[in-house]
């Protein structure tokens, strides 16, 4: 199917086509190239990707767009990431069905996979996201200029570090529907406090359509400043949450073996369905969900069902078996990231497992001057979770080790290699294994070799 010909990216972009070609796909990182795709070359820090064409094109590229000479087929425009965002612009304006916005501190990949699902299993083949976590200044508009022009629903991951990131990439989305997650204790190294991230996070409403509907997190305590965020820009605002005071709330929930089953008030409708994921923090991101595709116009039955049925994410909640001397112990990947909200909702999943619990935590990282104190506070749900044995990665760990000391039994070790030793020394068959992480601590290497199987 093509996705963009060359007049459409050189009329999108201002730029002049070499030559007549059609591509089937987008993307700036050759290895990611696959046949008929367009690669786009971007100058940047460390690379410039002009010098990766020739590889693209070995990998069965179709055409580039480049801001340089090239004997093959190309857009040439003169800046390269202004054209790729001119061609996400373009693709959000030749499609014509409803576009969704996720972003918060914590739960923005998973809650827009779960959309993804709810979304496709009632419109097949008709919607389109952000794949991996491409959230920032690049991968939005990559994302975008991916999106096919018969799309029904257009799901999108926003994120950001810094004041001004999500006020500029919501004006390239421009969703139907903006959706904030949950405000937490995330990059807090560039801002005062958790009120500026919840100002920052507020800047996706400046983007929304007129009728655009935003979604807010009732149980936040930044609610009403969300609240304040969206008025301006929204025609209506609905809150979801475990509060019975918010728009879509559980009227019940029942813990199951895996996941939890939850009967829901959505307006005036009841819904019931079943979460495949475990702990009360997938129920609030499965609220959030239903609130965004009942705004959407999509099918609350079918979307139920897809939550039902959702699997893990590698580095967000994926669980697996690792064969072990002896026997099988479940490993539970938290490796992607890390924040003090997310650490604390995945150690309370942890402490509902039968079996030993053994905790590998890294660091968390760009938590700036209160790093200490929020490594220190996961003491308590660490110890409430009855972690019999915890790993405890980087040096940013040193006051957790403080704190537990002489309360649990750990180890502080200053990298994942070191960690996976250590592992391999205690894990034992029926142990129940968090692994969890800020990505750059690298545990998701330990994870890997967890699948391999220790011996």
């Amino acid at each position: 199917m093509t996705l963009w010909t060359s007049a459409e990216i050189a009329a999108a972009t201002g730029g002049t086509a070499s030559a007549d070609f059609a591509v089937g796909g987008v993307a700036f990182d050759s290895r990611e190239i696959g046949a008929g795709d367009l690669f786009v070359a971007m100058k940047g820090t460390a690379a410039d990707g002009h010098r990766f064409i020739d590889g693209a094109f070995a990998r069965g590229a179709a055409g580039a767009l480049v801001s340089e000479g090239t004997a093959h087929p190309n857009v040439r425009v003169g800046d390269t990431f202004a054209a790729l965002e001119d061609m996400g612009r373009a693709a959000r304006a030749r499609m014509a069905g409803k576009v969704i916005g996720v972003t918060g501190s914590v739960g923005k990949t998973s809650t827009k996979e779960a959309l993804f699902a709810a979304l496709d299993r009632g419109a097949p083949g008709a919607v389109h996201r952000s794949v991996k976590s491409y959230n920032n200044h690049t991968g939005v508009p990559l994302s975008l200029a991916r999106m096919p022009r018969e799309t029904r629903f257009g799901v999108f991951e926003m994120g950001m570090n810094h004041t001004g990131e999500l006020a500029h990439l919501t004006t390239l989305v421009r969703p139907h529907i903006a959706l904030v997650t949950a405000i937490a204790p995330a990059h807090t190294e560039f801002f005062r406090d958790e009120s500026a991230i919840a100002d920052a996070k507020g800047e996706i409403f400046r983007g929304l359509e007129p009728d655009g509907v935003a979604i807010v997190p009732h149980d936040s305590p930044h609610r009403d400043r969300l609240i304040d965020a969206a008025a301006p820009y929204a025609a209506r605002i609905v809150t979801f949450g475990l509060d019975e005071e918010a728009d879509v709330r559980p009227l019940e929930t029942m813990r199951l073996d895996a996941g939890t089953f939850v009967t829901a008030k959505v307006g005036e409708r009841e819904l019931s369905f079943t979460v495949s994921q475990p702990g009360m923090h997938w129920v609030s991101n499965a609220l959030a969900v239903i609130a965004a595709v009942d705004a959407a116009g999509g099918d609350l039955g079918l979307a139920g069902l897809a939550l039902g049925e959702l699997g893990g994410l590698a580095g967000r909640g994926d669980r697996f078996t690792a064969a072990v001397k002896g026997g099988e112990a479940l490993v539970i990947d938290e490796s992607y990231n890390a924040n003090p909200a997310s650490m604390a909702a995945t150690l309370e999943v942890l402490a509902h497992e039968p079996g030993r619990h053994v905790a590998v935590l890294g660091e968390m990282r760009e938590l700036g001057a209160g790093s200490d104190a929020y490594h220190a506070a996961l003491a308590g749900p660490l110890l409430a979770a009855r972690v019999e044995t915890a790993l405890l990665v980087g040096e940013r760990m040193a006051p957790l080790a403080q704190a537990l000391e002489g309360r649990v039994d750990f180890v502080h070790v200053p990298d994942a290699a070191t960690a996976l030793d250590r592992l391999k020394q205690v894990i034992a068959p029926g142990d129940a294994v968090l692994v969890k992480g800020s990505n750059g601590v690298g545990l998701s290497r330990v994870v890997a070799a967890l699948a391999g199987g220790v011996s």
